[in-house]
C-alpha cells in the first residue's frame, strides 16, 4: 500500500472550493483529464489525457466537510478522503489523503520510480489554485 497526504490553505471561501472539487460535470480545470463521465449520483469515470480510465464510487459527501470515494482501474484500487474546513481568516483548509494498492507486485515496485502520488496531489492543488483565480 502507498499512502500520501497533502494539506493546503486556499484563498477562497469553503463553498467555492467545495463546489469546484465535488462538481464532476466541470473537469476542464484539471490538467490531467480529458473527460469525466457521470454514471449516477455515486459513480463516475475519469479519463486521462492519454485515455486511461479510473472508476470512482463516492462513499461520503458531507457538504463543506468531507468528500470520500473509492477508486479502481486495471492497475490499482484505492481510497481518497478530502477534509474541508474554514479558517478564521475566511479561507479554506483542505486535507487530502490518498491510499493506493497496486495490483501487480512487480508494478508496485516499479511504481515507486515512475509514479509519485505526492506529485499527482501537488498538481491537483496547483490546478485548483489556478481555477480559484478565475
Amino acid at each position: 500500500m502507498r499512502k500520501s497526504s497533502i494539506t493546503a490553505i486556499l484563498d477562497a471561501d469553503i463553498q467555492k472550493v467545495w463546489n469546484i472539487v465535488t462538481n464532476n460535470e466541470n473537469h476542464q480545470w484539471r490538467s490531467d483529464l480529458s473527460e469525466i463521465k457521470i454514471i449516477d449520483d455515486n459513480h463516475f469515470v475519469e479519463y486521462t489525457k492519454d485515455g486511461f480510465t479510473t472508476e470512482f464510487t463516492i462513499k461520503v459527501k458531507e457538504q463543506y466537510r468531507k468528500y470520500e470515494f473509492d477508486m479502481e482501474n486495471q492497475n490499482m484500487t484505492g481510497h481518497w478522503v478530502g477534509l474541508f474546513s474554514e479558517t478564521e481568516e475566511g479561507t479554506t483548509k483542505i486535507d487530502f489523503v490518498e491510499e493506493l494498492y497496486i495490483k501487480n507486485p512487480l508494478m508496485e515496485m516499479l511504481s515507486y520510480f515512475v509514479m509519485s502520488i505526492k506529485n499527482i496531489q501537488e498538481r491537483y492543488i496547483e490546478d485548483l489554485r489556478n481555477e480559484l483565480k478565475k
